[in-house]
């Protein structure tokens, strides 16, 4: 009997120890939902591509506690739909570790339920504050809040002694939730809305809505979207004569959207994350040398100028793979609690600072309010 005993022991430390070293030899899978075609995929494109180079760079230095990581990127050209299904079958199927994105605010709160009983981590991409506010157990968000990129926007306005504007916002989430914010927070910033203007995400012409805001008197526009329309919006502006400053949301930081708007871009004034000026700070900066090495490794890589959308889904895999292994084990439990405690972390939209209450980690400090000069983002000198 002592005999038979031993044996199994022995057979049975040894499934243990078969079963601990091949758990410790597979890949941790990551899954992803992001926009890289469509309508958002100057959102989408630059986060896909930041997590691919982030993915084999950590492989190449051995990945996260001995473990490679395995990404899975799906592209759901911005359709919540499509964010669904591929959140259902990113965790059901492909078991994966933790989810990445969505892109945009529509999607990322179309799964905000799915990542909830799935028991799975989200770490959206997408900035509007209902993401996390109420916040829910396992969804985070990298992209500073809307509440404080309208704080931000209205200091600006105050220190330019402006009080009488006209908002325009695009009929998606991100849009509506950020109307929602300028409408709260207006009153206590001593802001008036005197026109108020919702246009289709895929506008080619907004001629009719501006001129409307125009006409209504305001001393300044304030545009509120992430869809190329937003440069339609500033070019159609200045066409119809409106001089006044034109002020654009946190979602205006990607080049191509200067580009796009052409002459009518000059002095456009929006509140970002300071990588759009990365080599402009003090080297005194927290974020100075991460967001240069951030800058100067996209660029050679991609041959494209980074964008602050690439930086949300960079800082959403450091702060993953920081928690990962400040917890020891990539247990999704272990690693969801430690994510609320991790503080201090430097990325490229700020220094996070997370808690069980805030699932984000950013503040008003975090913004940068810049201005368009020459085709070229600069920061806003007061």
């Amino acid at each position: 009997m002592g005999k038979r005993l031993g044996a199994c022991a022995i057979v049975l430390g040894g499934l243990i120890l078969f079963h601990a070293i091949a758990e410790a030899g597979e890949p941790i899978r990551i899954g992803a939902i992001l926009s890289v075609t469509g309508p958002a995929s100057f959102l989408g494109a630059p986060e896909a591509r930041s997590l691919e180079m982030l993915v084999e760079e950590q492989n190449k230095k051995g990945g996260v506690l001995g473990r490679k990581i395995e990404l899975i990127v799906k592209d759901s050209s911005a359709s919540p739909e499509k964010a669904f299904s591929f959140a259902k079958q990113l965790i059901e199927e492909d078991k994966v570790f933790a989810i990445i994105g969505p892109s945009t605010s529509g999607e990322t709160m179309k799964i905000k339920s799915v990542a909830e009983v799935g028991k799975t981590i989200l770490l959206s991409c997408a900035a509007a504050e209902v993401i996390v506010n109420p916040v829910a157990k396992y969804v985070f968000k990298t992209p500073q809040k809307d509440s404080d990129a309208t704080v931000k926007i209205f200091q600006q306005m105050k220190m330019m002694k402006i009080s009488k504007i006209g908002v325009l916002s695009s009929n998606t989430g991100f849009g509506q939730a950020g109307e929602a914010q300028i409408m709260k927070l207006a009153p206590e910033h001593g802001i008036t809305v005197l026109a108020n203007e919702v246009y289709d995400k895929a506008a080619s012409d907004l001629t009719a809505e501006v001129t409307k805001i125009k006409a209504a008197g305001v001393e300044a526009i304030l545009n509120w979207s992430i869809e190329p329309a937003q440069a339609i919006v500033i070019k159609n502006a200045r066409q119809i004569g409106f001089k006044g400053p034109i002020f654009q949301s946190h979602g205006f930081g990607n080049i191509k959207y200067v580009e796009a708007a052409g002459e009518a871009a000059e002095g456009v004034l929006f509140p970002a994350g300071r990588l759009l000026v990365a080599d402009g700070l003090p080297n005194t900066n927290p974020q100075k040398a991460l967001l240069v090495k951030y800058k100067k490794d996209y660029e050679s890589k991609y041959k494209e100028e980074a964008s602050t959308f690439g930086g949300h889904a960079y800082d959403a895999f450091i702060i993953l793979v920081k928690a990962i292994e400040k917890a020891g084990k990539a247990d999704k439990e272990a690693v969801r609690a430690t994510i609320e405690q991790l503080t201090g972390v430097v990325g490229t939209g700020g220094v996070f600072n997370f808690s069980a209450t805030d699932h984000n980690g950013l503040n008003v400090d975090a913004f940068e309010m810049l201005t368009v000069r020459k085709g070229k983002f600069v920061p806003l000198a007061n």
